[in-house]
């Protein structure tokens, strides 16, 4: 009988042990792989209540091929994100009295370039974005770049102890992870037929923190340089030259992705005149910020029009300006009734950083 017991003891302390040993403080969960025998088009179809949204948006840009023909990753928005959308979108119009607006009337052009944020091009499982830093990705449609990686959630009080989720970015064009808009899975690893799906969080807002912005934003008038056309002359050149990687050209190719670029600290001040062929009555112009360093984005400024390119008269001015995300457009309009042939913009502060940058300007026709 102690012979017996003895054996008990020691097959208690055992199975202690191992209990020990096997808990290491925190819980691991593995992603569970789960597959779909059909296409990532159907998969969404085979959801009802769940994907409506999504699908009414997939199927008016056109985007309906991709999710059946190619190899591809969706980010899958759920609902909610596209209804919590609309209703922030919708009750911001009802303050200006306009229109309410649907998935069926919102501006194409908007619409699919935010749907194809979600649409990256090849087959991309967690496995393969486990990199420390991530992985650099592409869009499907207009090669957009984005970025994803894994990272753990915390689970009982313990960082990094619970499931894996994606973090998905908008990368805004910007090589810097704080211009970035990001955004979580809530369940990842979908095999279908054709691609690989992760589904968006339940609170995340379709369009990455940018909805409201693109569907409000009132666009300039025509653009002088363009329609008119002119030579544009700067007071100070970046060391290529105007032609160079970062010169004053490239405020007038009307290029967000090109920039002018100057050392702030020669004189922090710099004037861009533009002189148009025929002179032109002018109510607007616009400045776009640069793909990177917002410290260097201007922040003081002036616009003025001449006759005679000698005697100057002042239309507008600002203070304090600052450009919520890289290369964002802005739209300043100002009245004014005299047709001038010479404009300039007069840039005499920066947001505190150690050189000026922007990618374009322009003046704008007087509606």
């Amino acid at each position: 009988m102690k012979k017996l017991h003895d054996c008990f003891i020691l097959f208690t302390l055992l199975i202690i042990g191992l209990s020990c040993t096997k808990d290491g403080g925190y819980h691991d969960p593995q992603p569970i792989d789960k597959e779909y025998k059909g296409t990532t088009y159907e998969y969404l179809k085979s959801k009802p209540g769940i994907y409506d949204s999504l699908l009414r948006a997939i199927e008016r840009v056109g985007a309906v091929h991709l999710l059946n023909d190619s190899s591809v990753t969706l980010f899958a928005v759920t609902n909610p994100g596209f209804q919590i959308a609309f209703t922030n979108l919708n009750n911001l119009y009802a303050l200006s009295e306009k229109p309410s607006q649907s998935l069926s009337t919102i501006k194409y052009e908007q619409l699919d370039t935010m749907m194809a944020q979600y649409i990256i091009k090849g087959k991309y499982t967690a496995n393969e974005l486990r990199q420390q830093d991530g992985l650099a990705l592409t869009t499907a449609r207009y090669t957009y770049p984005m970025h994803a990686k894994v990272a753990k959630s915390t689970s009982s009080g313990y960082i990094t102890g619970g499931p894996e989720y994606i973090l998905i970015s908008d990368t805004r064009r910007s090589q810097f992870n704080k211009d970035w808009v990001s955004a979580n899975t809530g369940s990842i690893n979908i095999h279908t037929k054709n691609g690989i799906v992760h589904v968006m969080a339940s609170d995340h807002v379709f369009g990455f923190d940018n909805f409201i912005t693109r569907l409000t934003f009132n666009p300039p008038p025509p653009n002088l340089f363009k329609i008119i056309g002119g030579k544009q002359t700067v007071s100070r050149e970046n060391g290529g030259g105007a032609n160079g990687v970062e010169g004053s050209n490239n405020v007038i190719d009307g290029n967000s992705l090109t920039k002018f670029l100057l050392g702030w600290g020669q004189g922090n001040s710099v004037d861009l005149t533009f002189e148009l062929v025929t002179p032109a009555v002018a109510g607007a112009y616009t400045v776009t910020s640069a793909n990177d360093e917002s410290g260097r984005d201007p922040s003081d400024w002036n616009l003025q029009g001449s006759m005679d390119g000698e005697n100057w008269t002042y239309l507008d001015s600002k203070t304090n300006q600052v450009f919520e995300d890289r290369q964002q457009q802005k739209v300043f309009r100002f009245v004014n009734r005299t047709a001038f042939k010479f404009y300039k913009l007069q840039i005499t502060r920066n947001n505190g950083a150690d050189g000026m940058q922007f990618a374009d300007w322009t003046v704008n026709l007087a509606k």
